[in-house]
């Protein structure tokens, strides 16, 4: 059964996630990797674990979710994975980065996108694709329903939601895919999200000013 370990990453204080599982094959979601000591603590982790990455995928492709993304590739070789709908967001950090601080290392783009509606595998580990746009326009959540393990970049956080005033942003939108896709969830599923600390979809339910 799949496991998950997170990383801190770049001023934005980003979750970087390794899902791996017993076979030893992981992926990489969202790597926010900025600095070389952010970098090799991801690094180290994968080696003193003997896990092999088979994977990298963005929930979507603002600027802090894809920081590590040309570090990873030089890695081990991996493009990034998402929704072809985001590949514009991807675009444009290019042009945003440097007025942000940022010396941004250009992502490569994805050999293959991912669809709206579907699994991916790695090792004996099932990711289902949940499509929830809203804080971004294409933005998608990976679910383990085995493990009850939701990555879910920046829909949902702990007693909050994803800002939706950036370009692509539809509040609306994002309250709707909550409620329909992550709420329907069993109330025991655990949210990773890609800032601050983990939840659960009953906490949520319960607990979250903008959703109760």
């Amino acid at each position: 059964m799949a496991k998950v370990i997170s990383f801190v990453n770049n001023p934005y204080q980003e979750n970087t996630y390794i899902l791996y599982d017993e076979t030893g094959e992981c992926v990489i979601i969202d790597p926010g990797m900025y600095t070389a000591p952010e970098q090799n603590a991801v690094v180290n982790f994968i080696k003193s674990n003997n896990l092999k990455p088979v994977m990298l995928l963005n929930t979507h492709c603002h600027v802090d979710h894809v920081l590590g993304n040309k570090f990873v590739f030089d890695q081990y070789g991996l493009k990034p994975r998402f929704h072809i709908g985001e590949s514009e967001v991807l675009a444009a950090v290019v042009a945003y980065a440097p007025s942000m601080g940022f010396q941004y290392e250009v992502s490569p783009m994805p050999d293959e996108f991912l669809p709206e509606t579907g699994t991916i595998h790695f090792g004996n580990t099932t990711l289902h694709l949940i499509f929830a746009p809203g804080h971004s326009p294409a933005h998608l959540c990976f679910y383990d329903k085995e493990a009850k393990i939701l990555i879910g970049g920046d829909v949902l956080f702990r007693q909050s939601i994803g800002r939706t005033d950036l370009p692509g942003g539809n509040f609306g939108l994002l309250i709707d895919n909550i409620e329909t896709k992550l709420f329907t969830m069993p109330d025991d599923v655990t949210v990773y999200p890609g800032h601050g600390p983990e939840t659960t979809i009953g906490y949520e339910k319960q607990n979250n000013p903008f959703l109760t």
